[in-house]
C-alpha cells in the first residue's frame, strides 16, 4: 500500500485535487472533514472543547467561529486545542487505514502536514500550489474571511515556497482545471495507480 499525503496552504485547491484522486479509485482521508464531524452536533470532542473553551459552546453546540477567534494568534490556546483534537484525528486515521487495508494506495488530505511534522509517516507527499494572488482571491471569497484573518492563518503555515521543494510531486492549481487533472493523472501513472474503474 502506498500512503500519499496531500497538503498545501489554505486556498490552494487541496479538496479539488483530493476528489480527482478519489475519482481514480484512491480512498481519501480528509482530516478537516473528520475535525468538522468530531466538533459537530453530538461530536466526540464537543464536551472536551467546552471544558477548555466554555465560551465557544452553547447548548451543547460548538460555535466554530468563536473557537477560531479564541485561538487565532494565541499560540498557547491553539496548543491546548490541538491536544484535544490531534489524538482523535489520529485515531480516526488509524481506523480509516484498517477499513481500507486491501487498497493499493490511500490519500491523506492533511493541511498542516509539515507544520505538525508528519511527512515522514507517508511514502509520498503531494503539495498543491497556486500563485499568491490566486490563493488570496479564493480565500477572501469565503464567508466570514477577512484579510486580517487570512494573514493570521498564513503566519501559522509553512510558506508555499518552502513546501514545494519538500514534495515528491507538486500540483499547480493556478491554471485551468484540465491542467490540474492532467498533472494528477501523471502522478497516478508514476505511482502505478492508473484509473481502474
Amino acid at each position: 500500500m502506498i500512503r500519499i499525503a496531500l497538503t498545501g496552504s489554505i486556498g490552494m485547491g487541496k479538496s479539488t485535487v483530493a476528489r480527482m484522486f478519489e475519482k481514480a479509485g484512491v480512498p481519501v482521508f480528509d482530516a478537516d472533514a473528520v475535525v468538522r464531524q468530531l466538533q459537530g452536533s453530538g461530536g466526540a470532542l464537543v464536551e472536551a472543547i467546552a471544558a477548555r473553551f466554555p465560551e465557544t459552546v452553547e447548548g451543547g453546540v460548538l460555535d466554530r467561529e468563536r473557537l477560531a477567534r479564541a485561538v487565532l494568534g494565541r499560540p498557547d490556546e491553539l496548543a491546548a486545542l490541538e491536544t484535544i483534537v490531534h489524538p482523535a484525528v489520529r485515531a480516526a486515521r488509524d481506523s480509516f487505514v484498517e477499513d481500507h487495508s486491501d487498497a493499493r494506495a490511500l490519500l491523506f488530505e492533511i493541511p498542516l502536514l509539515f507544520e505538525t511534522g508528519q511527512e515522514d509517516e507517508f511514502d509520498k507527499v503531494v503539495v498543491v500550489s497556486a500563485p499568491l494572488g490566486v490563493q488570496r482571491g479564493r480565500v477572501l471569497e469565503r464567508a466570514g474571511m477577512t484579510a486580517e484573518k487570512l494573514d493570521a492563518i498564513l503566519r501559522r503555515q509553512v510558506p508555499d515556497e518552502d513546501k514545494r521543494p519538500r514534495a515528491d510531486f507538486v500540483v499547480d492549481t493556478g491554471a485551468d482545471l484540465s491542467t490540474t487533472e492532467s498533472e494528477v493523472r501523471e502522478i497516478l501513472a508514476c505511482l502505478g495507480l492508473a484509473d481502474r474503474r
